[in-house]
């Protein structure tokens, strides 16, 4: 493995390690294209695109900032390098809340990576904007394509923008030497969680870390608590939100949850649990690897809701870059690691991503793992589509946006929970109307 892309990775873990909001890259951070190469590559003819013995460039814009995510990206460019000696996969580490403006800059000066792997909610402007564009050509031509589920297509206006070639989920990590210390249980509702909570507390330990920071992540983290509380995107009320907040600001005065969890992203408050500092860590299957350094005894459950309550089934979005130099190239790329059997599972193995083909997630890797089965059971029992439906498709970066904000606003204890819940249904309410 070349040391120029495995320093390129460390910086990346180095810059998440200390919430740097730098880019690691081949090329300037300032450069919003990026991309190498000197002309347009073929997945048919896999020697072109090298032009007097140089090697062609093949750029990957992604957000992953965790060991297992990092070391899960550097075998798929691993193994494709094998397949493609003439090819050089170099990653650009672009922050989550930074990606779209990015790629939408880049796009409007006709640059761009050569694949992106984004978020969904960047499905729509990332697509108005000219910096990806439609899969159907490609997709009907793709032979596996129905191995993949109609909830990991993302589709604007019935255009397909994006697949998501795994799915990534939150459960309730919890600390099972904590719990034996404490006399305690895993929970299956709130008060028995708050419960558990105020044990810890009195024993000098935190209850429970979660993610906090203002913008798309807290949007993705709060949903459980708000749609647990009886909150609908198709039928946004103040109330159930004004409940949520007050959850928050009640758990951060108990000591349960500290207020700097609202500068907190999905990185930090697992350290935190893994170094063993927390009882619970509301959390996703892509901390496996980070779980596997603590050293208690852990596990994870669903998350304690009520019947109304769901998780969002996330995992980050593929689809090549439209300004890319070699195309053909990057969707066999797409092709051999994202979207293929062995490129799935090795992300499983990396980070504990659940495949999105029907035959990967069939593998006994998934239904053997005292993990990865309650991660698959979560799925099943409270999966929900990302984006929520009831967002329109053009607002949905601005709505999850702004409700991470209020849930930030919560936990930092900018406003009392009834205000700032009237204060976010005020704003939600022009936009689910789209």
């Amino acid at each position: 493995m070349r040391n120029t892309r495995r320093t390129r990775a460390l910086v990346a873990l180095a810059g998440a390690a200390m919430l740097a909001l730098t880019a690691c890259s081949s090329g300037s951070s300032d450069d919003p294209g990026g991309t190498g190469g000197s002309t347009s590559g073929s997945s048919d003819t896999p020697t072109s695109g090298s032009k007097d013995g140089e090697k062609v460039t093949l750029t990957v814009w992604h957000y992953y900032n965790t060991d297992g995510q990092v070391a899960g990206l550097e075998q798929l460019a691993s193994a494709f390098e094998t397949k493609h000696p003439e090819v050089d996969v170099q990653f650009q580490y672009v922050p989550v809340e930074q990606m779209t403006t990015k790629a939408v800059t880049a796009a409007g000066a006709k640059k761009g990576p050569d694949v992106l792997v984004f978020g969904a909610s960047g499905t729509y402007p990332l697509a108005e904007s000219g910096a990806i564009a439609s899969m159907d050509d490609w997709w009907a031509q793709y032979a596996d394509a129905d191995q993949f589920p109609q909830g990991v297509l993302q589709k604007i206006d019935g255009k397909l923008y994006g697949v998501q070639g795994y799915v990534n989920l939150l459960g309730l990590w919890y600390n099972q030497d904590l719990l034996d210390e404490l006399g305690a249980s895993v929970p299956t509702t709130i008060p028995e969680l708050e419960d558990v909570m105020a044990k810890a507390a009195a024993a000098g330990k935190q209850g429970i870390t979660l993610t906090g920071k203002p913008g798309l992540e807290s949007q993705w983290q709060g949903f459980p608590w708000f749609t647990s509380q009886g909150f609908s995107y198709g039928d946004p009320q103040a109330e159930p939100m004004a409940k949520t907040f007050t959850m928050l600001q009640d758990w951060v005065a108990a000591k349960y949850l500290s207020k700097e969890a609202a500068t907190w992203d999905q990185t930090v408050p697992f350290q935190q649990f893994a170094a063993g500092s927390s009882v619970f860590a509301v959390n996703g299957n892509w901390q496996i690897a980070a779980a596997k350094e603590a050293t208690f005894q852990y596990g994870v459950a669903p998350l304690p809701l009520s019947a109304d309550g769901g998780v969002l089934l996330g995992g980050e979005v593929q689809n090549v870059g439209a300004f890319s130099e070699h195309p053909d190239l990057a969707k066999e790329f797409l092709e051999d690691s994202f979207f293929s059997v062995d490129g799935e599972l090795t992300l499983l193995d990396s980070f504990g991503s659940i495949p999105a083909r029907a035959d990967a997630a069939a593998s006994s890797k998934i239904s053997s793992d005292p993990i990865l089965s309650v991660f698959g059971q979560i799925v099943q029992d409270q999966g929900r589509p990302s984006p929520s439906p009831q967002v329109p498709s053009k607002n949905v970066d601005k709505v999850e946006t702004l409700v991470g904000d209020y849930w930030s606003k919560a936990v930092s204890g900018q406003g009392e929970p009834d205000d700032l819940a009237n204060q976010l249904i005020a704003q939600l309410d022009p936009l689910l109307k789209g």
